[in-house]
């Protein structure tokens, strides 16, 4: 048994709890609040599935801190010490709108880095695994794809960015469209994180400082796969890092490259 074993089970224990919670509520009737804008929303699903996972987790490790998008507030991740990060549903646009594509991610965390994690895709039945050793996809060993061809990368930009600074979001989606084969995007970044660990994706960036209930499970996940995960200065990535640019290492540079024109952008 690997020394991070006991919590990579519990991160899929509790991931696993909280999407079937989800799951239950999915494309049901129910009332949809906005927090802090028109696409910032939030469902008594993302709720009671918060809470299942909190209650998976504290059944094993009642004394460890989280970090829970819903209940945590801007609660920072512990520098020293366990500590697990939580994201119930992890794109709520698309679970309101009936769209399969959103993921309840878990993480485990010692000083302040990645140790094990889960996310899961309950409408789509993909788990998602990593314990230190490797990453899994259903039980089978997972790893970023191998292309190194930018006309034939498939490039998502992640982590959405505010009403006031769309035209970044436009620039990102110019380098992607000048730059790689195509362009994606799933609204769900822990979904599309997990996408670059199981080779569906060849990368991902954005210049913003994710939330680490957004990037900290899919983000070990990628590298545990094989991939590779910088800041903008591609220096190895952190929960409090600037911006997030995610490969399968074979062209970092190039996404790397993008990412910073969409900095440019945000700096003019």
């Amino acid at each position: 048994m690997t020394p991070n074993a006991h919590r990579a089970g519990t991160a899929e224990v509790a991931a696993r709890a909280g999407g079937e919670v989800a799951l239950e509520l999915f494309r049901s009737d129910l009332d949809v609040e906005r927090k802090s804008g028109k696409t910032d929303v939030v469902t008594r699903a993302d709720r009671e599935a918060e809470q299942a996972v909190l209650s998976a987790i504290r059944a094993e490790f009642p004394d460890d801190p989280v970090v829970a998008e819903e209940s945590s507030g801007d609660a920072a991740v512990p520098e020293e010490g366990p500590a697990w990060v939580v994201d119930p549903i992890d794109g709520t646009n698309n679970f309101v709108r009936d769209i399969p594509v959103w993921a309840t991610a878990v993480a485990a965390l010692e000083d302040g880095e990645a140790v094990a994690a889960a996310v899961v895709l309950p409408a789509l039945g993909d788990a998602y695994v990593a314990d230190g050793t490797g990453t899994r996809l259903d039980g089978s060993p997972a790893a970023v794809s191998d292309r190194d061809d930018l006309e034939t990368f498939s490039v998502t930009p992640t982590v959405w960015w505010d009403r006031t600074r769309r035209s970044e979001y436009a620039t990102a989606t110019g380098e992607i469209v000048h730059r790689f084969g195509d362009l994606v995007r799933f609204r769900s970044a822990q979904a599309t994180l997990a996408m670059v660990a199981g080779g569906a994706l060849d990368a991902t960036f954005t210049n913003r400082t994710p939330n680490p209930w957004d990037s900290v499970a899919g983000a070990f996940l990628v590298r545990e796969a094989g991939g590779t995960v910088t800041d903008l200065d591609g220096e190895p990535w952190r929960h409090d890092s600037r911006g997030l640019v995610v490969s399968n290492g074979e062209r970092h540079d190039e996404v790397l490259a993008a990412a910073r024109a969409v900095d440019d952008e945000r700096r003019e």
